[in-house]
């Protein structure tokens, strides 16, 4: 038996701030910098080397994840510090990451011919 969403009974504000979040996380530079951030907080710059995005880049996408309340900053001294305010978005993650591996998979496999 399939099993009912959580999105039953969801009032129509609700279901446009999951929308604005799933949003926020389209884009794969902000997926990079919150995996980035997975391992401890960082700098600007400690983000553009762990990602290879450009610090104009860094620097745009940061804004939006802040704002979105999925990454918090802090000042320490001259620097501006990232990290993950809302840690439930690696269980997002994870779940749709996984789903979406196993697909991949599947679809690898169909289309590879056995040796």
């Amino acid at each position: 038996m399939r099993r009912k969403a959580k999105l039953q009974g969801m009032t129509s504000e609700a279901l446009e701030f999951i929308a604005a979040r799933f949003r926020v996380l389209s884009e794969a530079s902000r997926l990079k910098l919150i995996l980035a951030l997975e391992e401890g907080e960082k700098n600007v710059t400690g983000l553009v080397e762990a990602t290879g995005l450009t610090q104009a880049n860094v620097s745009r996408h940061l804004q939006t994840l802040t704002g979105a309340g999925i990454l918090g900053r802090r000042k320490e001294g001259p620097n501006v510090i990232y990290y993950v305010a809302d840690e439930s978005i690696f269980e997002l993650c994870d779940h749709v990451c996984g789903s979406l591996q196993e697909r991949l998979a599947r679809q690898v496999r169909a289309f590879v011919p056995d040796k």
